[in-house]
C-alpha cells in the first residue's frame, strides 16, 4: 500500500497512529463513532479493530490513483478526502467528497480490479484501513462479523449507485 503526495513533498505522508493497549482502546472508539460501524457491538468492534490499522495523512497526500491496483479500503474517522476522475477532456474533476464516518475504496477491496477514482486528502485526514488480506483473515476466523462487513459494503455500494443512476436519469432528461 503505497501513497502518494500531490502536494506535498514528503515520500511517506502516511503515519501509523499508535499501538499499544491505551491506543487500541482509543481506536476502537474511533471505529465505534463512524457511521459505517456504529451499530456493532463493542465486542465486535474490538475483534475488527485486529484487522484494521489507523494512520493520519496530510493534506493533499494522495490515497490511491485511478486505474492503479487496489486492495484495501479506508474508513474515514476524521477529515475529508475528495474523489476525482478525469473527463473526456483529461479535465481533473471532483466527484465526491468523503466525510468522516464513511468509507471508499471499497470496490477494488472486494472485486479485484482496478481503482476507478484518485482519492486526495482534502483536509488532515485520519484513516482506518482495512485491506484485502486482512478481510479475508476475518472472514476465515470471525465468519458472523465478516457477513456484517460484507453486507455493510454491499449496502454502501448499493446506496452509490441508486444515487449514481438517480443522476443519470437526470442528466439523461435535460
Amino acid at each position: 500500500m503505497t501513497l502518494n503526495t500531490r502536494k506535498t513533498t514528503s515520500p511517506d505522508p502516511l503515519e501509523l497512529l499508535g499501538a499499544g493497549t491505551h491506543f487500541h482502546d482509543e481506536f476502537c472508539g474511533m471505529l465505534e463513532s463512524s457511521q459505517m460501524f456504529n451499530d456493532l457491538e463493542w465486542s465486535e468492534i474490538e475483534a475488527l479493530s485486529n484487522y484494521m490499522k489507523g494512520y493520519r495523512v496530510r493534506e493533499g497526500a494522495t490515497l490511491f490513483r485511478e486505474g492503479e491496483n487496489g486492495n484495501y479500503m479506508c474508513l474515514v474517522i476524521e477529515g475529508r478526502v475528495d474523489v476525482h476522475k478525469e473527463n473526456r477532456d483529461f479535465e481533473d474533476k471532483i466527484v465526491t467528497s468523503i466525510d468522516s464516518g464513511k468509507a471508499l475504496g471499497e470496490m477494488a477491496m472486494v472485486d479485484g480490479e482496478p481503482r476507478s477514482a484518485t482519492a486526495i486528502a482534502a483536509t488532515e485526514t485520519t484513516l482506518a484501513i482495512l485491506t484485502r488480506d486482512s478481510f479475508n483473515r476475518l472472514i476465515k476466523e470471525k465468519p458472523a462479523l465478516g457477513v456484517k462487513i460484507l453486507m455493510k459494503i454491499s449496502r454502501l455500494l448499493s446506496q452509490r449507485l441508486r444515487r449514481t443512476c438517480g443522476i443519470l436519469v437526470d442528466y439523461l432528461e435535460d
